[in-house]
This record gives C-alpha cells, structure tokens and sequence, in this order.
C-alpha cells in the first residue's frame, strides 16, 4: 500500500488540562480542561479513526486486527500509543508497571514504559523524575511522612529536552509544559501524590500507593540520554530512544529529503512547521498537528518544506 494512513486524534479530559492544544496545534478541542490527544492511538480507552484513503473510518484496532499485512509485526495488539499531552497544572506524580505486573495485576494490560519530546514550556517549568530514596524502606517512610520535597527530585526543562521514562520510574510533568509522548499502549497509572486535589465532584482522586510501592524502582536517579545525529540531503535526524519497546527519532526537515522503502511501518507526527509528503504521483500536504501511519514497504517518497517530526517504530 503506497498510501499513507491518516490518523483523527481522540481528546481527554483531564483534571490538569487546558487550551494549549488547540492554541498550539489548532484541534478542536472538546472543553477548557483538555489534557491529552491521544494522536495514534487502538487502545480501548480512546481509539484514533482513520481519515483518507480505502480505510476511512475504520479504527485503528480494526486495521491491527483485519489487516496485518500493513504492519508485518508479532504483537497481538498496537503495542504503541503517541499522545501530547497539556499541562496546563500539575499532573500527578505517578508510576506505571513494567508487562509482567500488568499482565498479572491489570487484566494482561501491557506495561508503560514512555518517553517524553517537550513541545514547549514556560519559563521555569519543571518535571519530576526519580526519587532520592535508597530503599524500599525509605521510600515507604517517606511517602508515609509526606516529605514529598525531600524525595522527589526535580528537573527543569526546556523546549527540545527529551526524556526516556522506563516502567517503575516516579514522575510527573510540571505545570505549564506540553509533551509528545511515545509510549506502550497501556493506561495503567499508580497515582502516588496528587498535591490533596478534589476531583469535580469534591472528591479526593484515588490513590494506588501499595501498587506504586511494589513497581517503583529503588534507588533511582535521572540519567541524561545522549543522542546520535545523522545529516543527509535536506533532513537532519536525532535518534532519541532505542529499545525492546520502541525507536524514537526526531526529523527536521528543511529543503526536500528522499526515502526509500522502509521494512517496518512508521509512526509520524508533525510537530511544527508544514510541507508536503510525495509519493509517486500523489502529494500529500503535511501540516503542525497532522499524525500518520506509513505502512510496511512504504515508499520510495520524498518529504518536502519546513517540517519537524517526531518518528516511532516498534
């Protein structure tokens, strides 16, 4: 199939969200609290709808599950999901289990294992990740006590900072940030702290501190990533992440870059600038915001104009 496939976002609600993705990629957004576009999504929570093309309308899990040949892979489910997320406040601090202690505890769900591209954030914007606990001991003493400022560690950030989040990680965006995530495809999430928020109904948001105990990771610090960089004729590409999950890169395109045919299906997600994806005879316009598919044997194509993206494969 020479045809990319064209993704239509889903929204959630979030208790943190706010406007910023509709002010920065121009969605539709649903209401004023919008914290996620889950951008690529056949997860059951929250499914992306195809838009062009001989599979329009279909979701995303009914082209996984009907028509393998586009994606050539061993996974019983779309083992990805690439979402931007709004923190318009503070998520959170939360931490996700790895397969095993989903696949046990969370009715086979996968594990979450993520990544963070940061979008755009406002000065002095910050994340969580990682803790300074050096048991499980401490940990538990120190969530029991509420010293939360003396165990999780903070680390400002910036537009262009990547971070790779592995299963087990404590962690949290900051207010004021806007992520692309790369992430398994899971919505499991053990709530730790939640900075005695009420929910809309005055409720305070549930807890999952025995889980997050048993998953966390102890002890646990933040490691930089360091990235590799490959130039070619009109494109620049970073790797970011590469693993038994997922590979993340970064393209910036300026000028036209040609591609040939790629064994595995492709991820895109325009996050900035706009252009035109060229295959044969059709021309595609490519746009901040836009996210596709580009199955197995996709190509030869060319990508054209100013773009930047975000790229993954599992």
């Amino acid at each position: 199939m020479n045809e990319p496939i064209f993704l239509a976002p889903v929204f959630q609600e979030r208790i943190w969200g706010g406007r910023k993705l509709q002010d920065l990629f121009g969605y539709d957004i649903p209401n004023e609290l919008t914290g996620e576009c889950w951008a690529v999504s056949a997860h059951p929570n929250g499914q992306s709808i195809v838009k062009n093309g001989a599979y329009q309308g279909k979701t995303l899990g009914q082209l996984w599950s009907s028509h393998q040949e586009l994606f050539h892979s061993d996974s019983p489910v779309f083992p990805l999901l690439t979402k931007i997320l709004d923190a318009s406040d503070n998520l959170s601090v939360q931490v996700h289990p790895d397969d095993e202690y989903a696949g046990k505890n969370e009715n086979g769900e996968l594990g979450k294992t993520e990544c963070w591209y940061i979008v755009d954030a406002e000065p002095g914007a910050e994340i969580i990740y990682g803790h300074e606990a050096q048991s499980k001991e401490q940990l538990v003493q120190m969530m029991n006590d509420a010293k939360w400022d003396d165990l999780l560690t903070k680390i400002k950030v910036k537009r262009g900072d990547f971070f790779y989040v592995p299963s087990g990680t404590i962690h949290a965006l900051g207010k004021g940030i806007v992520v692309l995530e790369t992430q398994q495809s899971s919505d499991t999430t053990y709530r730790v702290y939640d900075y005695d928020r009420k929910d809309k109904d005055g409720n305070s948001r549930e807890l999952h501190l025995q889980k997050a105990i048993d998953v966390s990771t102890v002890p646990q610090a933040y490691e930089p990533v360091s990235y590799e960089t490959f130039n070619q004729k009109g494109i620049t590409i970073t790797q970011l992440v590469s693993n038994e999950f997922f590979t993340v890169q970064k393209w910036n395109i300026d000028g036209t870059a040609d591609f040939t045919a790629n064994p595995k299906y492709t991820i895109c997600s325009v996050i900035d600038g706009s252009g035109q994806l060229i295959a044969g005879d059709k021309v595609y316009s490519l746009s901040k915001g836009e996210h596709f598919i580009l199955p197995v044997d996709f190509g030869p194509y060319q990508m054209s104009g100013t773009l930047e993206l975000i790229i993954s494969r599992e």
